[in-house]
Order: structure tokens, then sequence, then C-alpha cells
């Protein structure tokens, strides 16, 4: 007997993919079941990503039983294939992932010192996908003053920002509550550079899910690899969602990735909408130009200038992209 499942991809390993599926009338609904991709979505380019909502088929060889005697899908995901990801709300390159609801852009505010314009690319590729940015600001403990700085950088930009420490369990109850009260049912990632203690924080958010964390070098301020893929993790009551730890990077590049277009980025300010439409120029490109209401915006303090500044480092990265620089 042939059967078909509906649930999402929560991780991918060497060809090999965990699918939680949904509540159904087949003897694998509700479990979490292994299952390989068909051929064809190679020859086609697509690859399932953790976030995917995937149709699964199989048949009564992919049945084992587990030493209780239930009925369970095999290790090696023999019998059970991805027939077909179903539409996608959004994508991103990095952090790998589908479906995204919130992303928690995390960094600290010390050791390593945040890189901002890494942190507003991210933002700005969340908003380009419409996926709300959440500000998460770690080690708040070493460097309090300038947390406190940068929290109301990204407040005065129209942002929740939080600021953490996982060492005196500072901010961890106010941002389990907020994501108690607006995760119900989404999925989330917290993503961000190496060694920002992004593993170390969801331990602290979530204790049950013991995940490795790693130390900083003391010599180059550089964190390790602790988290060497994307895992969906599922969060119970009162929130019922998913949230995603993720590899740490070092950079995002505009220029070899196709992330979003030079006309694209002024939408992906949200600070810049009051003033949209009042600059001298119709073409105005809110970098350099006289009678600019972006900048004079910038000058009154209304718009935080390291945010001003991100716009242009960007906007010249796309400026001067060309089409066969970016990697596909």
């Amino acid at each position: 007997m042939q059967y078909e499942e509906v649930g999402k991809l929560i991780r991918g390993v060497g060809g090999l993919y965990e699918i939680a599926l949904q509540a159904g009338e087949t003897p694998l609904s509700g479990q979490s079941v292994t299952a390989r991709a068909k051929g064809n979505f190679r020859h086609e380019g697509v690859k399932p990503l953790v976030g995917d909502t995937v149709r699964v088929s199989f048949d009564e060889s992919a049945l084992g039983r587990d030493e209780a005697g239930s009925v369970c899908s095999f290790a090696d995901g023999g019998g059970i294939v991805i027939e077909e990801i179903l539409p996608r709300r959004n994508a991103l390159i990095r952090p790998p992932m589908a479906n995204l609801d919130y992303l928690f852009i995390t960094f600290a505010a010390a050791h390593p010192a945040p890189s901002l314009e890494t942190v507003d690319k991210l933002i700005s590729i969340a908003e380009h996908n419409g996926i709300e940015p959440v500000i998460v600001i770690g080690k708040c403990d070493v460097a309090p003053e300038y947390a406190e700085e940068l929290q109301k950088t990204y407040t005065v930009s129209g942002f929740s920002a939080f600021l953490l420490s996982a060492t005196t369990g500072k901010g961890v109850g106010e941002l389990r509550l907020f994501i108690d009260e607006h995760l119900a049912g989404k999925t989330a990632a917290f993503a961000g550079a190496s060694g920002v203690g992004k593993s170390t924080l969801l331990n602290a958010l979530f204790p049950d899910l013991s995940l490795q964390t790693g130390e900083i070098s003391r010599r180059i301020e550089r964190g390790k690899h602790t988290t060497r893929r994307v895992e969906l993790y599922p969060i119970e009551a009162p929130c019922d969602a998913y949230i995603a730890d993720t590899p740490g990077f070092s950079m995002l590049d505009f220029v070899r990735f196709e992330f979003f277009n030079r006309d694209d980025l002024p939408s992906t300010m949200r600070e810049f909408a009051p003033y949209n439409g009042q600059c001298r120029y119709k073409k105005c490109t809110h970098t350099r130009e006289e009678g600019c209401a972006i900048l004079a915006a910038v000058r009154e303090g209304a718009i935080p200038q390291s945010r001003h500044q991100s716009f242009v480092a960007m906007f010249d990265a796309l400026k001067n992209k060309h089409e066969w620089s970016h990697k596909p």
C-alpha cells in the first residue's frame, strides 16, 4: 500500500533529511522520520532546506518496529522519499532556511566586538523576505554601557531589542516571555557571527536543548563553529514553535550572493519610511545628495548614524555589483 504524508523538514545531513510528519492517518503520522530526496531535485537545481514543508511517500517496505513493538521508520531513510517541496514563503541563503517568521539576530556587546554592518545586512535580508528581525545583544554584563547604546540604536530604528547575559541570567526571562507571546505556531532562527553565544543563549532560554557551546580564541577573538548545521527544535507549550540554532559566519558577501538588488535596499530600512518621498530629488539615493530627507533625519538623530553608514556600505556594494559576479 502506498502512503503520502506532509511534514516539516527539521534537519538535513549527508543527503538524509529528518521530517516531522503532521498528524494524519498513516502508520507514521505524527512521527519524525528519515527520508531521501528524489533524484529529480538535483537535476532541477533544487535543494530541500530546513524549514521546508514537504510531501513524502512510502510503502509497507519503509515500516519497521521499535523495541516496544510500535511502528517506526528506518534510520537510513530507506523507503521514504521527499516527492515535493511545497511553495515557500521565503528562503534564505544564510542561514540556509525556508519559511521563517522571525530571525533573532544575535551578537555580543564585546568579545567578539560586533560588526554592525553585518548585523544590519542580516536585518535587511530579513526585511526583504518578510521575516521579522529581533535584535539580541548578548554578553551585556561585559560591556553594559555599549550594550545599552546598541539597544537604543535598534529600538529607535523600530525593532524589538533585548539585552542578555547567559552568565548572570539578565534578560533571559524577558526574551522567553516575548517568544511565548509572539511565536505560537511560528518558525524562528537565531543567527549571527561565530562565537557570539547563540547556543549558550538558547540553552539559557530552553535548558532541555543542551546544545554544544564553544569558547572564544583570546588571540583572535573568534569563536569556534560549535553549531555545524541548521536544525529546528520543537518548543512546546505555551508557544508550540520551532526554533533553530544556526552555524556562525564571518561575513555576508553582497557581491557574490544574490540577496536582493540595489532598488530593493531602501525598503529594507524601516526607519526610512516616514521620510520617503520627501527628498528634493525624485531619484535620490539617500547617500550624499543635498536636500535628502533621510540625511536630514540622520543629522537630527532621528535615524541612527550607524544604521545609515551600513545603508551606504550596502548601497555601494550593490551599485558596483556585476551580473557575472554573484553566485546564483
